[in-house]
Formats: C-alpha cells, structure tokens, sequence
C-alpha cells in the first residue's frame, strides 16, 4: 500500500472530493472558496498537488478519486501499525487496549473481521 500523506488543508480538501465526486473544479473553487476562503488559484495549486500524489484526478474538469476514502485510511492504518507496532496487530490492539476498555460488542464485530479475512483468504 502506497503511503500518503496530506496535510490538515489537503486532508478537508480531500474530503470535500470524497464527499461530492464527482465534481467539476469550477464546483470545487466554489466550494472551497465558501467553506475555507481560498481563492481559486489556491484551490487549483491544491488540486494539482493531490494530483500529482495519485490520489485524485481531474481530467476534463471533472475531479474524481483514484483512492476511495477507505483505501485511503487503509493504507494510513498500514503505515502507522507497520511503523509504531513493526507491523504487528496484536501489539497494536495490546496498547489499544490498555488504555481503553473494550465492550462486548467490540470484541464480537473484532472477531468477526477475523472470521471473515479467513474465510477470504
């Protein structure tokens, strides 16, 4: 899984694509100029950046996801476990856990990812 990362600003404005694609930029400048105050050439050098990440498209001035917003916080997910944890889920959950009592019905739909990515594989 490739890693990316975004900044804050990159992170909202990748939301915003999540949230509307597929959209126009001229729907994009739009809307980012009402909920952050950008200015158009702010929106476009953002837009061209997310791009260029492999995260985004926008072809015909329609802007459209490569990476569903899942896939995104798989792949962040990956990362962090495999650089925190040197990949290893359990150690994970261990330090998850130690802080955080988990319920029942936590550890029910926990076992049942389980049970479901070994039916899979």
């Amino acid at each position: 899984m490739a890693e990316y990362k975004l900044g804050e600003a990159e992170m909202q404005f990748a939301e915003f694509i999540w949230e509307n694609e597929p959209i126009t930029s001229g729907e994009l400048v739009k809307l980012c100029e009402e909920k952050l105050s950008w200015k158009k050439s702010t929106t476009h050098t953002v837009l061209r950046r997310i791009c260029d990440k492999g995260i985004f498209e926008n072809s015909g001035g329609q802007v459209r996801s490569l990476v569903s917003k899942e896939e995104f916080f798989a792949g962040q997910s990956e990362v962090f476990v495999e650089k925190t944890f040197h990949g290893s889920l359990p150690r994970f959950l261990a330090a998850f856990t130690s802080r955080r009592k988990i319920s029942e019905k936590e550890i029910q739909e926990i076992l049942k990812i389980i049970e479901d990515n070994q039916i899979k594989s």
